[in-house]
């Protein structure tokens, strides 16, 4: 009972972090203790939505194009529902010819947080893009059992440690253990195997965190991918978080528009963490393809 005391808690996070990030972690640590940086979302909609640019380039690595079915596995609260949504429904040049006006679908298990998905999807989108948003209320792990292979593009931005939240959250941090994590990844990785199971031969999946340990970001991507036996592929996601970030670039502020796109490369993915990006992310991205 000591020992289980003894890693749990303020402490235990503090040494399970700095072993991560080495001498990196003090930066960081009070880089999460900031407020962050909101960009106004605004094109196509009826108000602005305010949201972290890095979640932007996240939703925008999905590369959604109008005619297509797409799907948000985890939707909840809804600002990457809305950078879909525009995508999908404000028109813009496509790949090929939209044989209709697609459709999004915005999954969240939890009554309370589809509540306020509801509201801000009634209070942001236009009428008539609404009307084409469906939202659903079922376990984003078990979605291939409703629908498999049945979307061109899949968000799976699943539920991770938030280790910005527990930062900030006195009750969170005294909870925490270095179970925690580990438990989080099952779900994910869980979340993940529905998500590229419910897309298509040539479609997209992103996987997307707001976590900082890698076993909830690249360790459940390499999952998935020796589960797909070879028929996924990761897609190179720096080139994907610069043509993101040239289509964004208002949402920065300052100098660092005209910089490089944010974020680091990971094995799989990108990281974008705010002691080296001027205050953006927490958020970490990974897109997967189904072979042809």
């Amino acid at each position: 009972m000591g020992r289980a005391r003894a890693e749990r808690g303020a402490a235990a996070f503090e040494r399970w972090y700095a072993d991560l990030y080495g001498e990196r972690w003090k930066g960081l640590r009070d880089a999460l203790g900031d407020d962050g940086r909101y960009a106004e979302l605004r094109n196509g909609l009826r108000r602005t939505y305010l949201l972290d640019p890095a979640s932007v380039l996240a939703a925008a690595a999905l590369e959604v194009q109008p005619g297509e079915r797409v799907l948000d596995l985890c939707a909840a609260p809804g600002g990457k529902s809305l950078v879909l949504a525009c995508a999908l429904f404000g028109g813009g040049e496509s790949r090929r010819a939209a044989p209709g006006p697609g459709e999004l679908v915005c999954n969240e298990r939890s009554s309370a947080r589809r509540a306020r998905l509801h509201r801000v999807l009634d209070e942001h989108l236009p009428p008539g893009t609404r009307r084409l948003v469906r939202v659903t209320g079922h376990d984003a792990a078990k979605w291939a059992l409703y629908e498999p292979a049945a979307y061109d593009r899949v968000l799976a931005d699943v539920p991770c440690s938030s280790e910005q939240h527990v930062l900030l959250s006195p009750g969170a941090l005294a909870e925490w253990s270095p179970s925690r994590p580990k438990r989080l990844a099952q779900g994910a990785y869980a979340i993940a195997c529905a998500a590229v199971d419910a897309v298509r031969r040539g479609g997209r999946v992103v996987y997307a965190t707001c976590a900082l340990s890698p076993f909830e970001n690249d360790e459940v991507v390499r999952r998935i991918i020796e589960r797909g036996n070879g028929d996924l592929q990761v897609i190179d996601a720096d080139r994907l978080a610069a043509r993101a970030f040239n289509g964004y670039r208002e949402l920065v502020p300052g100098e660092h528009a005209s910089g490089p796109a944010p974020g680091e490369s990971t094995v799989y993915g990108r990281l974008i963490l705010p002691d080296r990006d001027h205050g953006l992310g927490p958020i970490y991205f990974a897109a997967i393809e189904r072979s042809v």
